[in-house]
Formats: structure tokens, C-alpha cells, sequence
């Protein structure tokens, strides 16, 4: 068995899509399965509940799991059958060819069919797709019937009609087999469908938005609700393939740091297709820029590998031209070296950039690390033994609106989120930190008093000496002893590694070297503290979970938000949307998308 800890990989799992692969002691891939919800998917392998025999045996033999964070759940999708047919684990179902795939087939005929299609390709007419699921086809295919009243009828059904059949009295066909629509006009309504299916669709949903703007005004809001569902159908069935789009081969390379450590995830993409990530720790990184990093692992990766055509990368890094160059003439042809791209080829980098944070957070908890950093932290901190149990309290609120504290709890297991506390701030000049963290302090040690609770060894204070000054008079008066206040202050440059600590008692700052457990554990505690009070500063701001909480989300105004939910046929439609699914719409740009996918995916 390696190192790798899976209490704490469950623990730190992401819950967004993505695809996981399970492999055993030696390395060898086991399974590959897509999910949904990442963790809760990968948790059910190890809960205690019945299972087949088949899932009993992969269990017994699995040592570690990787996983690659998607955007959406098509990208799990076909990044997971991309790497079913590239490594053919011994515990998958296995598939010859793409027959797994469905597709809308357009018939060759004078009046052409529609129909839902699975299998090796035709040698006549066209095929649409692939689709994400057999569903998905459907839809559009009742979709298509409706807007377009395209035939689906088999050509021998066609040739034998003497009046119309039943499609035509629910007003799903023109009824071409008897005469009722001519060449010409059934050919205008194909080709509508065809531009429809190549993704030539904005002329249609805005077609669709006015007449359900036009059937609201004239109050048939029945006909407005059916124009609504349509378009969240459409928008469902015309989910963009982002993993299995463009052309050509590229590395996509990110580099993510976090107290004090950096992670470099790399995408490989071959054909078009993405054939998974895999992640890597470099060593030896003190005082280092992320750029630096990422050249030195560029520099080393590709001495005995063949490296694509492109390599995009998610930051520049000194001398790329230079390494460029090194790397066109080791392969023997040109090789580019990117950090400025769009379109895909960002969707991928921001994919990759992802399972670099991923790894991380996982990797920081990890019960070795973890350990280490716990006995760094009581020699740097002077504490007669390593702490059991601290807290780290952290205020966030926007212009000294909807002030929330946050308070997070670390045991020797790590991260206790269930012991974790927010406070609402009321009361207090709005932008009053110091009396935002005395109101928080308060709230939470005077209950503790009571014994509702315990008390942590060291009370860590995102700030400097005014909060700590804060933190001091507070304990002092409600009588609470024996716990270390340390405050956390960001260094003059304000960057990771820089921090200045400060303790109860001390005048003069404690410095850690950029590279010191000790203070990759104060990064990781304050850090969290700083996400778990922004959460619930965004939280208190909107309305959960309905419309108006896209109120929260700062530059989508009233109109933007109407049109949104209007192309997305409603809340859960733009919560399902893509970033680049979101900039299709007038009015919302790349930042202002992610803005709004974060908001429903982030965590």
C-alpha cells in the first residue's frame, strides 16, 4: 500500500462531475467510471451496504483512486469512454466500436426522415451527434417533430399511405406521403432542422424566447410554459461536447499553489479527445513563482517524451521561447508553447487547472502530511505538545454589507466540518471588522463557557495586531485560559509564503521560511477559514435556490438575469449550463459566465 490516505481523499473529494479511475498496488487500471457527484459516487464503493460480487472484488483490490474534475456531465461521459477504449480495464464493460453512442439520422429521399439511429455508420443520408444519452435524442428527435414536423416514418410505411396517418392529426408531420406540403416547403423545414442540429441555433431560441414573450403578453401562459420547456429541452439536448471538439494533439499544463505547496496537472488531449490527467508535487520549491515551476517541470517532463504539437500552459514561464525551441529540435519538428488561448483550448486549461486544486486539497490533508505539519507547528509556536484541537475565525462581507464570521475547527484528523460555526453580524457600523471579530469571539467562547462545546489549544485570527488585540481582551474578559491567540498577517507584499505571525504576549513578529510545514498548516487553516466565510457572505446575500438567486451574483443585472432564465428555460437550466453555454447568451461575457457557474458549482 502507498501513501495515499482514503479517509482524507473522501473527505476532500470534489462534488463536481468528473470521471475516476481505480487502480491496484501494482498501478494497473481497474475501473474507470463517470459520475454526477464525484464524491458521492466514489464514497458508495466504501460504505458498508450490500454488493455484487463483481464490485466485492474490484473494492478488495483497489489501492488508490485519481480522478479528473469536468465541467459537465458530458465531459465525464466521453472522457470516460475515451479512456475505456484506450486502457481497457479488466473490470469495465467493454464495447468494439462506437455503437454505445446515439445519433439522429437524416434519411437520403426526396422527402427525408428523421430517426433516432445506434450503430456503425450508414452509407447513406446523415448522422448527427454523438448525443449524450439515448434521452437526449429523443427530446430533440420530439422536438424536431414539433417545430419542424419532420417525418420519422420508415420509406416503406411512406410509400404505401393513402390518406395521412395519425402524426399528422396531432400536428407532428406535414403529411408529404399524401401531398399535403409540397417539395420545396418540406425542404425549407429539413433544412431548418439541419442548421438546428449543427449547433446553427440562435435564430431558433430566439424564435422560441419571442413567442413566449408573445403568448405571455397575450396571458395563454400554458402556451408560454410549453415554449419555456422547449427551450431547456433544447439547450439539455444541444449540450456542447467540449472534451471531444477541436482538432489536434496538445498537453494542457496548470500549475495551482497552496500553503506553501504547488501542484502541476496535466491534461493530455490526442486527436481531439482527451485521454484523462494526471497530477504531480514538485519538491524543492521555496520562494519559487509558479512560472518557475512550470518551466522547470516542462524542462524535465519532456527529456524522454515525446511532446505534441502544442503545449498550453496556464501561466507564462521565463525563456518559453527558448524552451520552445530546445523542444521543436528534440522531436524534430515544431513544437508551440501557449499560455494565451480561447475557445476549447481554455475550457481545457481551466479543466486542468481544476484537478490541479483537486489534488492539492486532497494531498493537504492527508493524514501523513497532516502529522508532520502538526508537530512543525507546536516547535515553531513553543506549545509543550501538539495541538489537539484549534480554530481560526476570518470576517468577510462586500463595502460592509451582509458581514458574516466564519469559524473553522482542525482536529489531528484534519479539517472537522461539522464543528464548524458561521455568525450573521448584526448590529455594528457596517466595515467594522474589529467589532465584527469581538462580536463573533464573544458569541462563540461564552458558549464554550457554558460547556457547549471545547475549547480549541490555539485560536488562530486572520489580521494583524488589532484583531489580535481583540481576540486578547475578549478571552481576558469572559475568563477563557490556557488557549494561544495567533494572528495572521499578511506579509507587505501580501503573498503566500510572506505571512507574519503574531502571538498573544509577543511584541516582535514570528517569521516561518516560505517552505516550513508549520506554516503550510497556518496557510491551509486560515485559507479555509477565509472560503468558509465567503461562502456564507454570498449565501446570506441571495435568496437560496430560486430565481431571484442570481441577485447574489454581482454584474448580472435585472435584465440579464430575465434573458438567462429566459434561453435556459429557467433556474435549472442555467444552473445545468456550461460557461460557454452561459456566453452564448447577449450580454454575458466569458468572466461574467464563470461568475455565474461558480455560483451554482462552486464549493
Amino acid at each position: 500500500m502507498n501513501d495515499f490516505d482514503l479517509n482524507a481523499f473522501l473527505r476532500n473529494l470534489t462534488q463536481r462531475p468528473g470521471v475516476y479511475r481505480m487502480y491496484d498496488a501494482k498501478g494497473e487500471l481497474l475501473y474507470v467510471g463517470k459520475a454526477r457527484n464525484l464524491r458521492r459516487r466514489v464514497s458508495s464503493y466504501f460504505q458498508k451496504t450490500a454488493k455484487d460480487a463483481k464490485t466485492m472484488a474490484l473494492v478488495s483490490l483497489i489501492d488508490h483512486v485519481e480522478v479528473t474534475v469536468t465541467n459537465t456531465e458530458t465531459e465525464a461521459l466521453i472522457l470516460e469512454n475515451n479512456l475505456i477504449k484506450q486502457h481497457r480495464p479488466r473490470y469495465n464493460i467493454l464495447l468494439r466500436d462506437d455503437k454505445s453512442y446515439p445519433y439522429i439520422y437524416l434519411s437520403e429521399h426526396e422527402f427525408p426522415r428523421m430517426t433516432f439511429y445506434r450503430g456503425a455508420r450508414p452509407k447513406k443520408g446523415r448522422v448527427f451527434g454523438p448525443f449524450p444519452n439515448a434521452q437526449a435524442v429523443r427530446e430533440t428527435l420530439h422536438i424536431l417533430q414539433k417545430l419542424f414536423l419532420i417525418r420519422h416514418c420508415r420509406d416503406s410505411f411512406f410509400a404505401n399511405r393513402s390518406r395521412p396517418c395519425l402524426q399528422y392529426q396531432i400536428k407532428r408531420c406535414t403529411a408529404p406521403c399524401v401531398g399535403y406540403i409540397d417539395r420545396e416547403d418540406y425542404a425549407r423545414d429539413i433544412d431548418n432542422a439541419v442548421k438546428f442540429l449543427e449547433g446553427r441555433n440562435r435564430e431558433v431560441i430566439d424564435d422560441f424566447v419571442r413567442r413566449m414573450e408573445a403568448a405571455a403578453e397575450k396571458l395563454e401562459f400554458e402556451r408560454a410554459a410549453q415554449y419555456r420547456d422547449q427551450i431547456a429541452a433544447l439547450r439539455k439536448a444541444q449540450e456542447r461536447q467540449y472534451v471531444s471538439g477541436a482538432d489536434g494533439d496538445a498537453d494542457i499544463v496548470a500549475v495551482e499553489q497552496s500553503s506553501g505547496l504547488f501542484c502541476v496537472a496535466l491534461l493530455s488531449i490526442r486527436a481531439g479527445r482527451s485521454l484523462g490527467s494526471r497530477t504531480w508535487f514538485p519538491q524543492q520549491t521555496s520562494g519559487a513563482e509558479p512560472g518557475e515551476v512550470l518551466s522547470a517541470f516542462l524542462s524535465q517532463y519532456y527529456v524522454e517524451r515525446e511532446a505534441p504539437r502544442e503545449i498550453v500552459l496556464n501561466t507564462d514561464i521565463p525563456e518559453a521561447d527558448m524552451l520552445a525551441s530546445a523542444l521543436s529540435e528534440a522531436q524534430g519538428r515544431k513544437v508551440m508553447i501557449k499560455s494565451r488561448v480561447r475557445g476549447e483550448r481554455a475550457r481545457w486549461l481551466e479543466m486542468a487547472a481544476d484537478n490541479a486544486r483537486q489534488a492539492l486539497a486532497v494531498r493537504l490533508a492527508s493524514d501523513m502530511t497532516l502529522q508532520q505539519r502538526y508537530e512543525a507547528l507546536a516547535d515553531a509556536l513553543g506549545l509543550a505538545q501538539v495541538p489537539a484541537r484549534m480554530e481560526c475565525f476570518d470576517i468577510s462581507h462586500t463595502g460592509g454589507e451582509a458581514t458574516v464570521a466564519s469559524c473553522v475547527v482542525f482536529g489531528r484528523e484534519g479539517a472537522l466540518k461539522s464543528d464548524y460555526r458561521r455568525f450573521n453580524i448584526e448590529g455594528i457600523e457596517a466595515g467594522d471588522d474589529y467589532a465584527a471579530m469581538r462580536q463573533a469571539l464573544e458569541r462563540r467562547y461564552l458558549r464554550l463557557k457554558k460547556g457547549e462545546g471545547v475549547m480549541p489549544d490555539v485560536l488562530f485570527i486572520d489580521g494583524g495586531k488589532g484583531q489580535l488585540h481583540v481576540a486578547e481582551q475578549v478571552l481576558d474578559e469572559i475568563q477563557v485560559e490556557g488557549v494561544q491567540i495567533v494572528a495572521v498577517a499578511k506579509g507587505p507584499t501580501r503573498k503566500p509564503g510572506m505571512e507574519q505571525i503574531l502571538l498573544a504576549g509577543q511584541e516582535q513578529p514570528l517569521i516561518l521560511l516560505a517552505d516550513s510545514p508549520a506554516l503550510h498548516l497556518i496557510q491551509q487553516i486560515r485559507d479555509e477559514a477565509h472560503r468558509f466565510a465567503v461562502a456564507g457572505h454570498t449565501a446570506r446575500r441571495g435568496k437560496a435556490r430560486r430565481e431571484s438567486t442570481l441577485e447574489s451574483i454581482e454584474g448580472l443585472g435585472p435584465r440579464r438575469r430575465q434573458q438567462l432564465l429566459k434561453e435556459f428555460g429557467g433556474l435549472q437550466g442555467v444552473a445545468r449550463a456550461g460557461i460557454e453555454d452561459l456566453m452564448q447568451v447577449k450580454g454575458i461575457s466569458r468572466e461574467l459566465a464563470r461568475r455565474v457557474y461558480e455560483h451554482f458549482h462552486g464549493e
